[in-house]
């Protein structure tokens, strides 16, 4: 019985062999993932189509498949030798330590949390027994948990698993990480017989999704003429609003009324006064939207990720934090359709997650603007000649000039603004 790889979406005609979750000879389950693959959007991962033995794998990771080819064979109801759960641990690879480029993408993620953008090849697992404490096998390790320590470049033996026989969790790796206890593979350095520090360097092919990334934020730079404006805005009455309705409102939808919701109000109601910052250049036409299609970036194991908000001007306060909830959950879990990323009018970066003061953020094409946020900080503020600490919270709009002049987007921003500090606005459509 041959593996083939299914439909991947509109005009998704190819994708990249990521990770083999099987190897030959395994058996598996029917509907249990074999291959993860990676596409320009998103993590797809092909589940077996019977139960059996996989007798042969047709291609190597890193290899590109297009839709329809044949990526292995499977002899159905066929019985495999069993598995044994644990074996020894290889040896780390020795590799520089790496460190985010510093673009940070909105997420719903924790702040303060690292977000390397380099993910590098899986370990090998049939190396040496490291040194130390006895660790669960690589290959045991849940494909889940497997992609998040490779994310993050992980010694897995460097994490307490509270699993089934020991085994690690996702939740033992995210722990691990807001502790500090979980250690970079390669971070140390090692010493030369000499004394002096070796200088080790390691080469990791770009992925897919990051390799698209970097395209389309080139492509930007390349075709627009991009520019920003910035403002700032007293959150003092979102803040204020949250916490007086806060828990009525988990009460009575379940899920918490976070800052988006406001950000995506606010954002719409805006574009209906400055239509060109929800429009987009085709050749020599404008296209003006009369719906607001809100991408907001979250980021995944595999770099950043933009879901889109579709006709979130006419969504609730609760279905808009209800939807975006369920996006960084599925972002985190590599389980968002390809469906789901495609088109969008405007986009909302959040890089006050992870402590971001001020940026320009570049457009997302075709879209002509893209609102940044950032973190919320008490600063000394005049009111009425007397001053005062507020938390003030800078926003930034970049833009594509072509379409959008600066009178246009300093009066966007500014009904933003004004939203955000009197949300009042927001209710009554003013």
């Amino acid at each position: 019985m041959d593996v083939v790889i299914p439909a991947l979406g509109e005009s998704v005609t190819e994708a990249t062999i990521g990770q083999w979750l099987k190897k030959a000879g395994d058996q598996v389950k029917a509907d249990e993932p074999i291959v993860s693959l990676e596409t320009d959007k998103v993590a797809v991962e092909v589940p077996a189509p019977a139960d059996g033995v996989l007798t042969e794998l047709k291609f190597q990771e890193g290899d590109t498949v297009t839709v329809g080819a044949v990526i292995a064979t499977l002899e159905a109801g066929a019985a495999g030798a069993p598995k044994p759960t644990t074996a020894p641990i290889s040896p780390a690879v020795p590799a520089a330590a790496h460190s985010p480029d510093g673009e940070a993408g909105p997420a719903t993620g924790e702040p303060g949390k690292p977000t390397p953008e380099v993910v590098p090849a899986a370990a090998n697992s049939a190396g040496a027994p490291a040194q130390g404490a006895a660790a669960p096998a690589y290959e045991a390790i849940a494909p889940a948990v497997r992609v998040l320590v490779e994310t993050y470049n992980l010694d897995p033996a460097s994490v307490t698993g509270t699993g089934k026989d020991g085994r690690l969790t996702k939740g033992d790796v995210l722990a691990a990480i807001e502790a500090g206890t979980a250690k970079v593979k390669g971070a140390a350095l090692a010493v030369a017989s000499s004394g002096a520090p070796a200088r080790a360097e390691e080469r990791v092919r770009m992925t897919r999704l990051r390799q698209t990334i970097a395209r389309r934020l080139k492509e930007a730079q390349n075709t627009a003429a991009l520019l920003t404006t910035f403002n700032d805005v007293d959150m003092t009455a979102v803040m204020d609003a949250r916490n007086r309705y806060k828990e009525a409102f988990e009460k009575k939808h379940g899920v918490r009324l976070g800052f988006m919701s406001f950000f995506v109000k606010a954002c719409a109601l805006a574009a209906r006064d400055v239509p060109s910052v929800n429009a987009r250049i085709e050749g020599d036409e404008i296209v003006f939207h009369d719906y607001l299609d809100v991408g907001v970036a979250v980021s995944g194991p595999g770099g950043l990720v933009v879901p889109i908000l579709k006709n979130a001007d006419s969504k609730s306060f609760a279905e808009i934090e209800l939807e975006i909830a369920d996006f960084g959950k599925r972002a985190r879990d590599n389980k968002l359709k390809l469906e789901e990323m495609q088109g969008g009018t405007f986009t909302i970066s959040n890089g006050g997650v992870f402590g971001s003061l001020m940026s320009t953020p570049i457009i997302n094409p075709p879209q002509s603007a893209v609102l940044g946020m950032h973190r919320i900080e008490e600063r000394p503020v005049v009111v009425k000649g007397q001053i005062v600490a507020r938390p003030m919270m800078y926003l930034a709009l970049s833009y594509d000039h072509r379409l959008i002049d600066g009178r246009e987007a300093v009066t966007y921003l500014v009904r933003v603004k004004e939203a955000l500090e009197d949300p009042t606005r927001l209710v009554i459509d003013l």
